[in-house]
């Protein structure tokens, strides 16, 4: 995936800003009037080693890398020898349960969120249903719309007013996250407690959104709490905690909830596992497979449990709903030659709507972020807006269509007037039933167990399934991106569905294949266009419908959808992400990268700023507060040569880190004279565990005068084993070392060593390695990537 340089624009501040995307920070400048629908949503200085800005929630947040790799130093060394057996088997006792405590919340909670949701949105569609049987249709439509309208109220306001990072489905923000970027108060326990009761009022509210992508979020945000020991205000400080104060750790929990969350909302447990490795995870290995597959195992049985004790009736009206399960098993799965040609033509379908929805969602986004710049009532009468487009669009449509007899040798129940049923009677007489009101005039997961209803050739008129199509399309492009929390998953599940079985319908009696079944790869065909999604997909639309023999055909479906949509644009969340200004380091470099080396780019870069073994305070002071660095080269000068070494070289010791340095001067470890400490020294004032905790600003250093001229030992605090590479490596292979590895940092060192030549020549981050900023310090790099493209 590549970055357009339009994609970014400048930003004269450093300095971090608590701007909104309802308002202007103030070192930012922005002309809304000159802002066109393909300039970025963020402003950003073009430079090489900027500052990065990102929109994390409703701010404009300085984004940092995460601490990925681990930090060898003296402290880390000494405590990895020192750990008996009894704390290895602790440390290790301690991760299995912390994924099961993730597995076990997650189901706990999905479970509430299905069982308010089915309630609030079942009595809703009750009491409608008796006014519409009483032929008062304008109560009925009055009724409907306000209680639309005040269930989108209250999640919009949780989510302007308490946690901006909980609108939207928080699944790009995850990416971000395991692929080593900070996103600021993303999983913080306001943004669970809002995503929880928001996801109930926008999903009850009748949106054309869903609750997946917010389960995801969910999951994630418990992983996050339970690493850390709860919210920052009120931490568990448990001993045994103290092992998971890094982010290796927080990584590998959250890749845990990120899987639980979809085995939650699709009752998938292995497409669960296999979303985290696809599509949301950049660093995977065995050990953690084991513990995602646990932990989806355990929300598996939680919400069979749950499903086992509702179909007592004692959930209220929760019960075949809710926790999606759209079986056709039923339904003998036979293929003959003809039958490759609607197949392939499906994925081609899904293919191409895929892209075009990506490309006008990007389109509607921008739009949407003039609106939100506005402010808190423009986010909110922007949310409510759609609500009352949506509450029109489910009553008054269903009068469209016209009614058709039910068919005695259908066992379903013909009409029905409840909450669920196939057949809704709406505003026909009886004995008939209105198709329609069937796929509209229901939840939304009752609407895709609809339409993949199985045996029911004549059940949808096309015209109905065209409207539906219609209406979805343009439902799922004005709904994702107002200030709910929303999940892309079953509004693309709606839309996908409706031109597959459109599709089965033309076909006709040229083919042996369910027509409820075509509709099943219509919506894995559109889900794979837009999110570009193949193997998880696969099992994840395998667990739901429950039918194994779909398995060759979708698997062709998937393939064809995915290659098509590759062609045209990147994925929805790849687009999103660009959208934000999230730094997200995609697994393929550009062909222009092999061009560069590393080497060349250090030289565009300001001259790296290093630090002695043993260095002055003052010295320290002045870096921190004259420098955004958050790694340091340390170098000793002097030292005995090795054999082969000419006399007067310097030796690279490793790099520190910007937090250990604060820590080192809120401590006030100081020195009087020049020399290295003890190793016992530095025990008495530091632990490893502290030291991998991020905490404490340098603005809240104070140090004297006195101070300044005293002396710090940095050796013990130093990662002496640092990743580095030689300046003549291409920045593409060195890009997919730090992508791989998950670092911070990458040190570059000069090819050729002798005295007087600096052993660091330069140090590489997160931001030096994305495509505009390398295409804005080497301009002619830019004619190359057209030329490329244009052959």
């Amino acid at each position: 995936m590549e970055e357009d340089p339009s994609q970014v624009a400048e930003t004269t501040t450093t300095t971090t800003t608590t701007s909104s995307v309802e308002g202007v920070g103030e070192g930012e400048e922005r002309d809304l009037e000159s802002n066109p629908l393909n300039q970025p949503l963020l402003k950003r200085s073009r430079t090489l080693s900027s500052n990065p800005l990102a929109i994390v929630g409703a701010k404009v947040s300085h984004i940092e890398s995460l601490d990925y790799e681990i930090n060898e130093n003296d402290l880390f060394k000494h405590d990895w020898r020192s750990r008996s057996s009894a704390q290895v088997l602790q440390y290790i006792f301690l991760k299995w349960s912390l994924a099961f405590l993730v597995g076990l919340l997650t189901g706990l909670i999905a479970t509430l969120i299905n069982l308010a949701v089915e309630n609030i949105a079942g009595y809703k569609l009750l009491a409608v249903s008796g006014l519409v049987e009483e032929k008062r249709y304008l109560t009925g439509f009055i009724y409907l719309t306000t209680a639309n309208f005040v269930l989108t109220l209250f999640a919009a306001f949780l989510c302007v007013c308490f946690a901006p990072t909980a609108a939207g489905p928080g699944i790009p923000e995850i990416k971000a996250y395991l692929n080593g970027v900070d996103t600021p108060n993303m999983f913080g326990a306001s943004t669970l407690i809002v995503k929880i009761f928001g996801s109930i009022g926008a999903v009850s509210a009748g949106l054309d959104l869903g609750k997946e992508g917010p389960l995801v979020h969910i999951g994630s945000c418990i992983a996050s709490l339970l690493g850390q020991g709860g919210p920052e205000n009120y931490r568990i400080k448990w001993r045994w905690l103290r092992y998971f104060n890094n982010d290796r750790d927080r990584r590998d929990l959250i890749t845990c909830g990120a899987s639980s969350g979809v085995c939650a909302a699709f009752r998938a447990p292995v497409g669960g596992v296999l979303f985290s490795l696809e599509e949301v995870a950049t660093w995977w290995r065995s050990a953690l497979l084991w513990r995602t597959f646990f932990s989806t195992a355990v929300v598996a049985v939680v919400l069979r449990a749950f499903i086992e004790y509702c179909n007592s009736g004692k959930c209220g009206l929760f019960g075949r709903g809710g926790l999606i399960m759209f079986d056709v098993s039923d339904v003998t799965v036979t293929y003959h030659a003809m039958d490759i040609v609607p197949v392939a033509l499906i994925g081609l379908i899904g293919g191409v709507l895929g892209s075009l929805y990506n490309h006008l969602l990007h389109k509607v986004l921008r739009v949407y972020n003039l609106i939100n710049q506005k402010g808190k009532i423009h986010k909110l009468l922007l949310s409510l807006s759609v609500s009352l487009f949506t509450s029109i669009c489910l009553y008054c449509l269903p009068f469209l269509a016209t009614c058709s007899p039910c068919d005695s040798s259908i066992t379903e129940t013909c009409p029905t007037n409840g909450r669920t049923g196939n057949f809704k009677q709406f505003n026909c007489p009886d004995g008939y039933y209105n198709d329609l009101a069937s796929l509209l005039f229901t939840t939304n997961d009752d609407a895709v167990r609809n339409i993949f209803s199985t045996n029911t050739a004549t059940e949808f008129h096309p015209l109905s399934l065209l409207i539906f199509f219609g209406l979805y399309y343009i439902l799922g492009l004005i709904t994702f991106g107002i200030a709910v929390p929303s999940g892309l998953f079953l509004p693309i599940i709606l839309m996908g569905s409706a031109y597959g079985r459109l599709l089965g319908i033309a076909m006709g009696s040229y083919t042996k294949i369910d027509q409820g079944l075509y509709a099943v790869l219509g919506a894995a065909s559109l889900m794979a266009g837009s999110m570009r999604m193949t193997v998880s997909l696969c099992v994840i639309f395998l667990e739901l419908t429950n039918n194994l023999l779909l398995l060759p055909i979708t698997m062709i479906v998937l393939l064809i959808a995915k290659s098509v949509g590759d062609c045209i644009n990147p994925s929805i969340y790849d687009i999103i992400l660009h959208l934000k200004g999230l730094p997200f380091l995609d697994a393929n470099p550009e062909p222009w990268m092999r061009n560069l080396t590393v080497g060349e780019l250090a030289d565009a870069k300001p001259p790296v700023v290093t630090l002695r073994g043993v260095e002055k305070v003052a010295r320290i002071v002045d870096v921190l507060r004259n420098t955004t660095h958050n790694g340091f080269p340390v170098v000793d000068e002097g030292v005995v040569p090795r054999v082969g070494l000419a006399i007067g070289a310097t030796e690279l010791h490793g790099i520190v880190l910007r937090a250990h340095l604060v820590k080192v001067l809120k401590k006030k470890w100081f020195l009087q004279e020049r020399r290295r400490t003890e190793e016992w020294e530095v025990r008495e004032k530091f632990t490893w565990i502290e030291l991998a905790e991020r905490e404490g600003k340098f603005e809240e250093v104070a140090v004297t005068n006195d101070e300044m001229e005293m002396y710090v030992d940095l050796h013990p605090l130093t990662n002496t084993t640092p990743y580095t590479v030689v300046e003549s490596m291409s920045v593409a292979k060195a890009m997919v070392l730090f992508r791989q590895v998950g670092l911070r940092h990458m040190l570059i060192v000069p090819k050729y060593q002798a005295a007087g030549v600096s052993p660091v020549v330069g140090i590489l981050t997160r931001q030096d390695l994305r495509a505009y900023n390398i295409l804005t310090a080497f301009p002619h790099l830019a004619k190359s990537k057209e030329r490329e493209k244009g052959n």
